[in-house]
């Protein structure tokens, strides 16, 4: 019997779009937001449900306010506990990205993993961290340290990368080897410089890897940064690269794709990239600068 996962991502608008409220009713707004779009997500069957970079809030990267500090919490903590309920409630695994406080001055852009019986499985903390006009993360985030773990939920393996990650094959390398079926990644991105690589970059790593990828992005325009429009179409792809769903540009929505496992062992057989890979050629990667 085939193996059909039922995967879903959610897209949505910042609830609030007033960076100026207090940071407690901003978050409280998303998680409402959110937790009805969860709740669709639920009814509709989706087994494995991926949120966006931050989800609880707006992108607040394009500036270097300290009191978004306040938006940092402990990962597990209050927010995990709300989706933990909602994946026993469903019986739906969960990736839940949300800015991670460590310990004071300590945080993190991280991706927490929930199984569906509701128990929390780990996380994934970004490893490349961006630092550029709009997007000043080094100020709010550390890079990760917990390696590229891989997830096993009751539907399947899961992997994280988040946004900026995309960027950079060598982790979506990792992933696969460490076993990812279906890599998530939560990002939060804007029309511009990097638009064009959106739909171009992580269907290469589902090739390049063999896996599925599921890549999700905000909509709207964020205020008051007003950095751009998050032009949303978050995609499901499969191991041969071709989109299995894709969100539109500008709403609110729910991307539902059912994808068969067992293709994974199909391209595989066909593609051997990693029966013929040459690690012990590729030593001068972590030895040579830039």
């Amino acid at each position: 019997m085939a193996r059909i996962v039922k995967v879903g991502l959610i897209q949505a608008s910042d609830a609030a779009n007033d960076g100026n409220l207090p940071i407690a009713e901003i978050q409280a707004q998303a998680l409402a937001k959110h937790v009805a779009m969860i709740e669709d997500a639920g009814k509709k069957g989706v087994q494995i449900l991926g949120l966006q970079e931050i989800f609880n809030g707006p992108y607040f990267c394009p500036g270097q306010d300290p009191r978004w500090y306040e938006a940092a919490e402990a990962v597990p903590g209050p927010t995990t506990e709300v989706m933990q309920a909602l994946s026993k409630k469903y019986s739906m695994a969960m990736v839940v990205p949300l800015y991670e406080r460590e310990q004071a001055g300590v945080y993190y852009n991280t991706a927490a993993v929930i199984d569906a019986d509701g128990s929390y499985l780990g996380k994934y903390r970004k490893q490349h961290i961006p630092q550029t006009n709009g997007f000043w993360e080094k100020y709010f985030f550390k890079p990760g340290n917990l390696g590229y773990p891989v997830f096993q939920t009751a539907y399947g393996k899961v992997g994280v990368y988040i946004c900026y990650d995309r960027h950079f094959p060598e982790g979506a390398r990792l992933l696969g080897l460490n076993g990812a079926e279906i890599v998530f990644n939560p990002s939060a991105t804007v029309e511009g410089l990097s638009k064009y690589l959106w739909q171009l970059e992580q269907p290469a790593h589902a090739v390049a890897n063999g896996y599925f990828v599921a890549a999700s992005n905000r909509v709207g325009v964020e205020k008051p940064w007003n950095l751009g429009k998050f032009y949303g179409t978050s995609y499901i792809v499969d191991p041969r690269g071709s989109f299995l769903a894709v969100g539109s540009e500008d709403n609110d929505e729910l991307v539902i794709a059912d994808c068969n496992l067992d293709v994974i062992e199909e391209v595989r057989r066909t593609w051997q990239f990693y029966r013929d890979r040459r690690p012990e050629t590729y030593g001068d990667i972590a030895k040579l600068l830039p």
